[in-house]
């Protein structure tokens, strides 16, 4: 069984709370409270009306739905976005439409999910030069170098 952590909600949204769907789930459906078209090339930011109160140590990570990815051609912007534990205003869901066609968005269709994640603190350990850090076998190979698609 996992941790469970407390987040206080406030919700204007007029919907109930969002909620894990099904028992092991990552994530809960947010839903817009506006309609809204979204033509192609734009974004725009939904509106999930809630806003929350996270524990320090915790964000809540905004990503993608598989299905309205799967179905539309609307996609998180910033995937995954993140709502720090100091915030207080309304989660917003920033959509882009990379299609060719409007995008229709109707109040109460499911936009995208939240994760509750815990984020340690990094702290720099600087080194002199870069021969100090360890090294792997994928080394320095970046973008694609795994040969794997």
């Amino acid at each position: 069984m996992s941790e469970t952590v407390k987040v206080r909600v406030f919700n204007e949204s007029g919907y109930p709370l969002p909620s894990y769907a099904k028992h092991g789930d990552a994530g809960m459906d947010l839903r817009s409270v506006d309609s809204v078209v979204i033509k192609p090339g734009e974004k725009q930011i939904l509106n999930t009306g809630l806003r929350v109160e996270i524990p320090y140590g915790y964000e809540i990570q905004i990503r993608p739905r598989s299905g309205l990815s799967n179905k539309t051609k609307l996609r998180v912007a910033n995937a995954p976005g993140t709502i720090d534990h100091a915030y207080r205003g309304l989660i917003g869901v920033i959509m882009d439409n990379i299609g060719t066609e409007d995008e229709h968005i109707k109040a109460g269709d499911r936009i995208a999910q939240a994760v509750l994640a815990v984020v340690p603190r990094l702290e720099w350990e600087p080194v002199v030069n870069a021969d100090e850090l360890s090294t792997t076998d994928r080394g320095e190979g970046g973008f694609g170098s795994t040969g794997q698609q």
